[in-house]
């Protein structure tokens, strides 16, 4: 492929003038790494279901989305286009806002832990007796900073997303994040899945709100089994928390290059974003892109 103009932990992007071309590759990041080994197919079910729930919820809040159509790539990427299949995303450039909006429906993660110390949710005050897993309810906006690569996200107060993008526009963000949180969660449970949290990236185009990057994928999301919920205890879940409790017991310190990953791992990874794209759309993954 082509050098990226800029790349994330797992997409790289191409700067096209007054559009963008994202991939989304199979890399997977974990505690802020990236690691060196891919998953197979995770760009493809990235990219596939954030087109579903670009869709389905595309009269809550407008999104960047262009084409996914590969006759619609510019001559220098026709090459390219067995790899592309199924993975680009053809989109408007947005002005970004520089922070990503975190909204949690259950206790868990960095959230139960704050609540355990402090009785908190980035800074939220919560009632007392709840435990790992119970419901938020209503769903909570905690927003964070948006981290370089390699740097860590920071936990911010609605007051400091105030100071960085303006009143006006922190209000807004807020209620499309719990707005779109809400409807994706009422759909998920019909399809038999918890959506514990997720995190959603705005821009502004042409002087409106879009949504934009990928939007609730296994690597955005908490997805549970809701089937399995069972209060005050870890959930199982469809993401990459194989990968992390792998790496969690493998001893790794956190802070020096991360281990490879055992191909069992990398298997049973791959397949659970697929079951997580079966779950949520009732369709079959078919692969269209070469794996690379």
């Amino acid at each position: 492929m082509l050098a990226p103009d800029s790349h994330g932990k797992v997409r790289d992007i191409y700067d096209l003038g007054d559009q963008l071309l994202l991939v989304a590759t199979d890399r997977l990041s974990a505690f802020d790494f990236v690691l060196e080994d891919p998953i197979p197919y995770k760009g493809e079910v990235l990219t596939k279901l954030s087109l579903f729930w670009f869709d389905l919820m595309g009269d809550v809040v407008d999104n960047h989305l262009i084409s996914t159509d590969v006759d619609d790539l510019p001559e220098q990427f026709k090459p390219y286009e067995d790899y592309l299949r199924g993975r680009f995303m053809l989109v408007k450039k947005a002005e970004p806002f520089p922070v990503e909006c975190i909204v949690r429906g259950y206790l868990t993660g960095s959230g139960i832990k704050e609540y355990q110390r402090e009785g908190t949710v980035c800074g939220i005050e919560l009632e007392p007796g709840l435990v790992e897993a119970s419901k938020l309810e209503p769903a909570l906006f905690t927003p964070s900073t948006k981290a370089e690569l390699g740097d860590h996200d920071e936990n911010i107060s609605f007051e400091r997303m105030v100071e960085l993008v303006g009143a006006d526009d922190a209000e807004a963000l807020r209620r499309a994040s719990l707005d779109l949180y809400e409807t994706a969660r009422t759909y998920a449970q019909t399809r038999g899945i918890n959506i514990a949290d997720t995190k959603f990236e705005f821009g502004k185009h042409d002087g409106r709100l879009i949504l934009i990057d990928e939007v609730l994928t296994p690597d955005s999301s908490r997805f549970w089994p809701a089937d399995e919920y069972v209060e005050g205890q870890i959930q199982p879940s469809f993401d990459k928390q194989i990968v992390r409790n792998w790496l969690e017991n493998s001893g790794w310190d956190k802070t020096s290059d991360p281990p490879r990953l055992p191909d069992e791992i990398i298997e049973l990874t791959s397949n659970k974003y697929i079951e997580a794209y079966e779950k949520i759309t009732g369709e079959p993954f078919v692969a269209e892109s070469i794996y690379a």
